[in-house]
């Protein structure tokens, strides 16, 4: 009886260091993920701040983290602006929405497309392609930035829409996210769908597609991010074709005087990626809780 006394006390003993040892990394993990969280939201929030900050407050040292006295009157300088600019205000952002939406079906196309190939596609090179993919992963936009302007101007796109969404109608990133989902589709389903007589197309866009909404998603979160924050000076010089960031850039480069106003811009555009980030991330969420692939 002693014995079995002891090796309870043991157990219990045992049982009570896991349950602290369990509740102790939740907490650092919560912990972490707090103090991460909010680095992330920092930059909105201080953002949000200095766009509600009277122009006497900018020179406030050292800076405080929050309105003394908040307004909305740089909001209300940013729509006077607009209408007294060159071209109006809305011609900048119909031309941020179309270049956007342009942008992120043509991406979604092409990425799923290549996509699809390079994951189920059975062709000499392949290995190589995917290389080149992955290897092009390291680099960013900027080191090509010389190569695309002279392949627009050969083609003659300079100073239209062109210039703005062919380079990035196709991004290593969505090809290869795309990829590595597609990748997961069972061999077993492509081949029962060619016995039946579905043709590669078919096979791409009515079976394997509707099952990469969780990626397509992510897909459309980053494509849509990168096209709305797109500014092309370089490419385009008519002030009608220009998008709404250059716009708040040329505020940004007026002085200090106008910083309150770029910063209230800033604030106008984050609205819509904001908007589709939190559709999209719950369509991810509910996508990958009820749907799948089983061999």
């Amino acid at each position: 009886m002693a014995s079995a006394s002891v090796t309870n006390t043991k157990k219990l003993k045992a049982s009570n260091k896991r349950v602290g040892n369990k509740i102790g990394g939740t907490i650092s993990i919560l912990l972490f993920l707090t103090i991460l969280g909010a680095f992330m939201v920092l930059p909105i929030y201080l953002a949000v701040v200095m766009s509600i900050k009277p122009s006497q407050e900018w020179f406030i040292f050292p800076p405080k983290l929050y309105a003394i006295d908040p307004t909305l009157d740089n909001f209300r300088q940013m729509f006077k602006m607009a209408g007294n600019l060159w071209v109006p205000f809305s011609r900048y952002a119909a031309n941020s929405v179309f270049v956007t939406i342009t942008i992120t079906l043509v991406q979604c196309f092409t990425a799923s497309m290549a996509a699809f190939v390079l994951a189920k596609g059975k062709f000499k090179g392949k290995k190589m392609l995917n290389s080149i993919v992955v290897i092009s992963l390291l680099y960013q936009s900027n080191v090509i930035y010389i190569m695309q302007y002279m392949v627009i101007a050969k083609l003659g796109m300079i100073n239209t829409y062109f210039a703005l969404i062919l380079p990035m109608i196709a991004t290593p990133m969505g090809v290869f996210l795309m990829k590595q989902s597609i990748g997961q589709v069972p061999d077993s389903m492509i081949e029962a769908a060619k016995v039946d007589g579905a043709s590669m197309f078919t096979i791409c866009w009515n079976i394997v597609m509707p099952n990469q909404k969780p990626a397509l998603m992510t897909l459309i979160i980053f494509a849509f991010q990168a096209s709305w924050n797109l500014q092309g000076q370089t490419y385009v010089f008519d002030e009608a074709l220009k998008t709404l960031p250059t716009a708040v850039q040329q505020a940004a480069a007026s002085g200090l005087a106008r910083q309150g106003v770029a910063m209230a811009a800033a604030v106008f555009m984050l609205i819509p990626p904001v908007i589709v980030f939190m559709v999209a991330q719950k369509n991810v969420i509910e996508t990958m809780a009820h749907s799948g692939i089983k061999d």
